[in-house]
Formats: structure tokens, C-alpha cells, sequence
């Protein structure tokens, strides 16, 4: 069985816990919150990770800890060989992240990133169905991240400031559908509100998407609208949030359209035109639990899977969101960097 090390103890972490101890053997947990501590019980408990890396033998480690240590944390498992699943985002900043994903890969160290809508069975079926040409070549897309995050969610100060708002902390999860579903996104445009709460951080955004392969795609998020319109609504991955029928996603072709997570895909059963009828059908799909398949995939990667979302990939979903902010501050097209390595 399987030992593993938990850097950070908070909500994500937690739920962490509970799988590893489902799947694996939890080999000490790391954080200096005295909350930490008690949660821990007979399990080794550390405040600091070098210290815990020095002291215990492990398979492979969970970093689950605040953004900002993501990239320390990291290069102290490449240090120690560890095989890592990081939560997302991978760092703050891609220069960082690239740092990180440079050295993982110079060591050979296994590094899987916590985009964890990519287990889902219901993204594997769209993304199956997609690549096999159902809905013929990809012409556009569109999403929508709408939803009300109470006051008290920013009694936090930190979700107050610049890189707390709805683009870092949840449009990234979208960005990275997004990638993965539709192929890789070259060059953004974008607006960014915050007329509603008035805080230094964003509330409302409106993106303009270039595909790669010359689709074009569109997406608005709002974490200040009352609406259900979004994954976390639509996708019955977490029990915390009301589950309503629907999509977040809409992807349309030279053949059909698909949208996601409810997989409904609409064509015209006999001549494509926008006199004839439309018809629709639903995508058989699994119903896996999405972190419990992730966790499955992380202990496939420390015995040599090739990671679902790996460093490479994750850096590149943070380089869109950045592009995201650069082109509202300047107003601009902006095009997004891609490595030239990139694997």
C-alpha cells in the first residue's frame, strides 16, 4: 500500500485525507494550524514539510497548501524524488510554475496538477466524443461561471485583493476545460468589472477566445449574479452546491453541437440546415466520483502513468489567465505565450 504525505490540512486538504485513507496509507500531514494537529491523531504531524521529508519515508506527497508555497513545496519534493499531485492553480505566476515543471522534469520526478474536472466521466465522454469527430470540426465555443458568492465568503481579506477574483480562482478551472475539450487558446480579449462590490478585485468578466485551430469562443463570468449557470451548479461534482439540469459549456461544429456536463448533443437528422428540424440525444457517461478518480490516477502515476494534467499542461492554463488579465489592464488582443517544449 501506498504512502502518502499531505501538505496542508485545509478544506481541500481534508478531503484529501479521506481518500487517501480510502486508497492508500496516509504517512504524516503537514501544517502548523493546531487544527492540523488534533485532525492528525496517531498520524505524524509536522509544521514545516522539509522537516516531515527528512523524517518519513513516503510514495508520494499531496501539496494542498495556500497558492503562494506551491512552488517551494514542489521543488522540496523534486529534491527528495517524491512523485507530487499539486492543486491547482500550479503557482501564482507561470514564471515560477515554469520553474517547478523545468526541474520535475530535469529529475524525472512525476507531477500531476489538481485540474481534477479532467477525471470526470462526463469531460472523458465529451472528450471522446469530440476527438472521434462527432460534432464535426469545432467553429465555437462559449461558457458561463454565474453564480453568488455570499457576503461573508469575503470577510477573508485576502479575497478582497487584486488575484482573488473569479478569474484566477475559478476561471482557470474553465480555461483548463476549455484546453482540453477545444484545443489550445492563442490569443484573448477581455474585460474585467467590479461596479458591483467595489472591491479591488474583479466581480464580473467577459472573454473573447482564439482557438488554435481557428474557432472562436466566448465566456462571462460573475460571482456576484444569481444564476446556475456554471459547473459547480451543473455538474453534481460537489454536494455542497444545489444541483440544477443543464450546461456550463457550449460547443458547436460543422455537424453538431455538444454541450457539457449534461452531454446533450443537437444535430439535424436529415439535411443541415436552419430550416430543417433539430434533434437531440444524451451521451452515455460513468458516474465516478471525480476526486476519488483522481486520487485512482495519482497512485497509477507514481507507479509510471503519464499524469492526465500534467505540469506542462497546468502552466499552460495559468499563461491564458494571465493573458486574460494583461489584455483587460491594456485593452488589448493579447496573445498567449506557449512553450516550444511544451509535452
Amino acid at each position: 500500500m501506498k504512502k502518502l504525505v499531505i501538505a496542508g490540512a485545509g478544506l481541500i486538504g481534508q478531503r484529501h485525507i479521506g481518500l487517501v485513507k480510502k486508497h492508500a496509507a496516509l504517512a504524516a500531514i503537514v501544517d502548523p494550524a493546531s487544527a492540523a494537529k488534533a485532525l492528525a491523531g496517531t498520524v505524524p504531524h509536522f509544521d514545516d514539510l522539509a522537516t516531515c521529508l527528512d523524517a518519513v519515508q513516503a510514495d508520494g506527497i499531496i501539496i494542498a497548501t495556500p497558492n503562494h508555497l506551491h512552488v517551494e513545496q514542489g521543488l522540496l519534493a523534486v529534491g527528495h524524488g517524491l512523485p507530487m499531485l499539486i492543486e491547482k492553480p500550479i503557482a501564482s505566476v507561470a514564471n515560477d510554475a515554469q520553474r517547478l515543471v523545468a526541474a520535475a522534469e530535469a529529475a524525472g520526478v512525476p507531477l500531476l496538477v489538481g485540474h481534477h474536472r479532467r477525471h470526470n466521466p462526463r469531460v472523458a465522454a465529451a472528450k471522446r466524443f469530440l476527438d472521434e469527430g462527432g460534432i464535426g470540426r469545432i467553429v465555437a465555443a462559449s461558457g458561463t461561471f454565474w453564480l453568488y458568492k455570499p457576503d461573508d465568503y469575503f470577510d477573508q481579506t485576502w479575497r478582497r485583493s487584486a488575484g482573488a477574483g473569479p478569474v484566477f480562482i475559478n476561471l482557470i478551472h474553465d480555461v483548463d476545460l476549455l484546453r482540453h475539450l477545444c484545443g489550445e487558446i492563442t490569443a484573448v480579449q477581455a474585460r474585467l468589472s467590479s461596479a458591483v462590490r467595489g472591491f479591488d478585485v474583479e466581480d464580473t468578466a467577459a472573454v473573447i477566445l482564439e482557438f488554435e485551430s481557428g474557432a472562436l469562443g466566448t465566456f462571462a463570468a460573475s460571482d456576484t449574479a444569481v444564476a446556475p449557470w456554471s459547473w459547480e451548479f451543473t455538474a453534481r461534482e460537489n454536494p455542497a452546491y444545489p444541483h440544477v439540469p443543464g450546461a456550463a459549456y457550449r460547443i458547436a461544429g460543422t455537424e453538431a453541437a455538444l454541450t457539457v456536463p449534461d452531454l446533450t448533443v443537437w444535430s439535424h437528422p436529415d439535411e443541415k440546415s436552419w430550416w430543417s428540424p433539430i434533434t437531440r440525444r444524451t451521451l452515455p457517461s460513468g458516474d465516478q466520483d471525480t476526486f476519488d478518480a483522481q486520487m485512482l490516477h495519482f497512485l497509477d502515476v507514481i507507479d509510471g502513468a503519464s499524469p492526465l494534467v500534467s505540469g506542462r499542461e497546468a502552466l499552460q492554463s495559468l499563461r491564458v489567465i494571465e493573458a486574460i488579465v494583461a489584455a483587460a489592464e491594456t485593452g488589448r488582443r493579447t496573445t498567449v505565450k506557449k512553450d516550444a517544449e511544451r509535452r
